[in-house]
């Protein structure tokens, strides 16, 4: 599903033969010859399509006079979903890091096997996700105005260098957005491209900025207090990857392009997964979401893919309508059609 249009009945149906356990707990599917109805995933043999009604949750399906399923059990929470759940609540609440053993006694599993449950379900490994909530709440904190120390032990952090620490790659440090890029640097060029004027940019850890049919002014509001540098030689060889990677990316690799990128945990963990999208193919809004564990947050991902000041790198192009179409596209729908295109070699 899209941010505005839920799954039709045909989707349901291709999600039910698919048998895709990303869609579990988003609808039921309801089979009236027999009476029963089952989670999306049920590894029964699939019935005849004129035999099933789908319905949005237990309740809608037993108001019809169905019953569960014994076999995927669809009115029973899972052991996994419920150590994850906790997992998270404890996670979202502790003002310190929580160990990896300590989260396996908490669900009663050893640690390795947690955290394959834990990084299936949400997209990041434990300690991932903790740092990510760790960055999130320091840069709110810098956004209400926090001084940068203040931010750091309000985020949970035991320590300044931790908190530098954890930045390491992930773009620039938290006084650095706080004041809109004050004291860095931002080299950046506008390059001709055959889809148009390409704006790139990058700090000395990785492209900050690439888009089409903007230029400076746009990069200044961007970063209002950066130092903007047109050009360097030292930035050639990177601009030239990028531009690779714009003019045939069915052959260029993004993988060696580094990127300095700022977002929040949900945000960084939406970009994270249009990156795993292989090239030339697409995923709806909703199937993105699946991605993430949270079927139903297609509205925010279409917000966080929105927030992606980095196009083409983190290929946002390659989310489309769920009925097939397009959708939008900050640049134009043309240009996204086009990216598309020329990444399946057409």
């Amino acid at each position: 599903m899209t941010g505005t249009k839920p799954l039709t009945d045909d989707d349901r149906w291709r999600i039910a033969l698919a048998k895709d356990r990303r869609f579990d707990g988003v609808f039921v599917t309801g089979v009236h010859s027999t009476g029963i109805y089952c989670r999306p995933s049920c590894p029964a043999r699939a019935p005849k399509r004129e035999n099933v009604r789908f319905y949005s949750d237990c309740d809608a399906a037993e108001a019809a006079g169905l019953r569960a399923c014994k076999r995927c059990a669809p009115d029973q929470q899972s052991r996994e979903e419920a150590a994850v759940l906790a997992a998270l609540k404890v996670l979202r609440e502790a003002e310190e890091t929580i160990s990896l053993e300590r989260l396996g006694r908490l669900t009663d599993y050893s640690p390795t096997h947690f955290q394959r449950i834990f990084t299936r379900a949400v997209g990041l490994s434990p300690a991932a996700y903790q740092r990510a909530l760790r960055r999130e709440r320091a840069d709110q904190a810098l956004g209400e105005g926090s001084s940068v120390t203040d931010a750091i032990y309000e985020a949970g952090y035991g320590a300044p260098s931790r908190f530098y620490e954890d930045r390491k790659g992930s773009g620039m440090s938290a006084s650095d957005w706080k004041d809109g890029g004050k004291g860095r640097t931002v080299h950046w060029s506008v390059i001709k491209t055959t889809l148009g004027d390409m704006l790139v940019a990058a700090t000395e850890k990785g492209v900050c900025c690439l888009s089409f049919n903007e230029g400076e002014e746009d990069l200044r509001a961007r970063f209002p207090k950066a130092e903007l540098v047109e050009g360097g030689e030292e930035f050639r060889e990177l601009f030239e990857k990028v531009t690779d990677a714009v003019e045939a990316p069915h052959s260029a690799t993004t993988a060696d392009i580094p990127l300095d990128v700022k977002g929040t945990a949900f945000q960084q963990r939406c970009w994270e997964a249009l990156r795993q999208i292989p090239a030339g193919e697409t995923r709806s809004y909703g199937e993105q979401a699946a991605m993430l564990g949270n079927p139903k947050a297609s509205r925010a991902v279409g917000g966080a893919n929105g927030a992606n000041n980095i196009a083409v790198l983190i290929p946002c192009h390659r989310v489309i309508a769920a009925d097939g179409g397009l959708g939008g596209y900050a640049y134009g729908t043309e240009i996204k059609a086009e990216l598309l295109r020329r990444e399946r070699g057409e």
